[in-house]
């Protein structure tokens, strides 16, 4: 019998328990921080003039009440609302009052509000007419003229109403005062050289110290610029028409040429322009008046109000 042929050993595959190898992950990138855009800045412009709003006496409601309107004339809002006579309104030296002269309560006497028409507070009371109230550059006075005397004087008060004491004492009428800058002299209107001759001069926060300013013409409603190197004025040497002159009446120039009445003009807060009350668009042989303002060498002179009439005006301080 034939040998049986023994199967070739089955190759028994040895055990591997070789390490199962980690993938090793790829490198994880690491983020740049890119630099941050610097934001650039939209620059703001100042408001033309330094501030923004301006105060203003108009009639359009048929009677003269108090309003307010932005520099270019937009947003013209009313702040007073009574039958009688709103006038001659004027900003503390932050701008958050009005001071301005009404007859409501039967003579003309001054009052205050703030900004927006409220808070009402009258802060004098006599028999005389107490008109051209104008707080002084530190806000804790108000200047202002009566008749109280019999005759138009100038008196200065505590900005709440107490104290009032008499500046000038003249036979004559003395109104319209106005502080420079600095508090230590006031500019002013009086006849006291010449009953028909209206003209300005100036006087110690006292009272003493007065001196003549003009000489020619009729002359009213002078008011220091901001930096107090100007005082501008009606005078009706021509026009009438807005002049500026130096503290000491030197340098005399006129800024408006219209053969129709221009005056009543203010100081802008930066002292670059002017805002000036005019009759050169108002029907004919009328005595309404519109608000302009100009540069302060007389240039750019430019309509804010289209409804007649509006005047007195004064620049909010910013």
């Amino acid at each position: 019998q034939p040998p049986t042929a023994t199967p070739p050993p089955t190759a028994t595959s040895p055990p591997t328990n070789a390490p199962t190898a980690t993938p090793t992950p790829p490198p994880t990138a690491t983020p740049t921080n890119a630099p941050t855009a610097t934001p650039t800045l939209t620059a703001v412009p100042t408001p033309l003039g330094g501030g923004q709003q301006i105060v203003f006496v108009s009639f359009r409601d048929g009677n003269n009440e108090i309003y307010i309107m932005n520099n270019d004339g937009t947003g013209q809002t009313r702040l007073t609302n009574h039958p009688d006579e709103d006038r001659e309104p004027g900003w503390s030296p932050d701008g958050s009052r009005i001071v301005f002269a009404s007859n409501r309560d039967g003579n003309f006497e001054i009052y205050t509000m703030n900004a927006d028409g409220s808070g009402l507070a009258r802060l004098t009371n006599t028999a005389g007419s107490e008109r051209n109230p104008s707080y002084s550059p530190d806000g804790g006075r108000i200047l202002y003229d009566t008749d109280q005397d019999g005759n138009k004087e100038i008196y200065v008060m505590n900005a709440n109403g107490s104290n009032p004491v008499r500046l000038t004492n003249n036979d004559d009428l003395d109104n319209q005062p106005s502080w420079s800058p600095d508090g230590t002299l006031i500019a002013y209107v009086s006849n006291q050289d010449g009953f028909f001759s209206w003209d300005i001069y100036t006087m110690n926060a006292n009272g003493a110290g007065q001196v003549r300013l003009t000489f020619t013409g009729d002359n009213f409603g002078p008011v220091w610029s901001p930096d107090g190197s100007k005082i501008a004025f009606q005078s009706n040497r021509t026009g009438p028409d807005v002049y500026v002159m130096n503290p000491d009446g030197s340098n005399q120039t006129q800024l408006t040429t219209h053969p129709e009445h221009d005056g009543d003009a203010v100081w802008s807060p930066d002292g670059q322009w002017l805002a000036f009350e005019s009759g050169r668009d108002a029907p004919a042989n009328t005595f309404a008046r519109d608000l302009y303002i100009m540069r302060a060498d007389g240039s750019q002179q430019t309509r804010l109000t289209v409804i007649p009439s509006n005047w007195e005006p004064g620049w909010r301080p910013e």
